[in-house]
């Protein structure tokens, strides 16, 4: 008997990523479960209060960078053999876009990287931390090693 049916690989790009990738899909084998990866690209902060814009408006890094992530998503989903129509890259929030994508999508697992922050850090607010107290599924955080 299958414990999860539909496993959701919350993805990210750094140098730990694969081994959260490698562990979503043991597990999505494991339980004979679909696997679809959700990246969120958080939002791009454009003008500072104080001094206006950052970035002129004419600059559209938002979309090179949308661009350029879609490739690295499509690249892991060939790698875990997930297709294209599971694989999700949102922008905004990315506890809450991750949360609102599982929901969508009806996952029963989440799995994030965590690098188990303490103190001011983990006040300050973490992804996985985020998922974990906003998802009504499960949440498997892996445990990334600090450098």
């Amino acid at each position: 008997m299958s414990i999860y049916k539909h496993v959701l690989l919350a993805a990210d790009f750094f140098e730990h990523g694969g081994q959260v990738a490698e562990k979503a899909r043991q597990i999505a084998a494991q339980n004979a479960a679909q696997l679809s990866l959700v990246h969120v690209v958080d939002n791009l902060p454009i003008t500072d209060p104080a001094y206006g814009p950052i970035i002129p408006f004419d600059v559209d890094l938002t979309q090179e960078l949308m661009d350029a992530t879609k490739k690295r998503l499509h690249e892991l989903g060939e790698k875990l053999q997930v297709p294209a129509e599971r694989q999700h890259l949102e922008m905004g929030s990315p506890k809450l876009e991750i949360v609102r994508v599982a929901e969508e999508i009806q996952a029963d697992l989440i799995v994030v990287g965590s690098h188990g922050r303490h103190g001011l850090a983990l006040l300050l607010g973490s992804t996985a931390n985020g998922v974990l107290h906003h998802a009504k599924c499960d949440v498997l955080a892996v445990r990334l090693a600090d450098d």
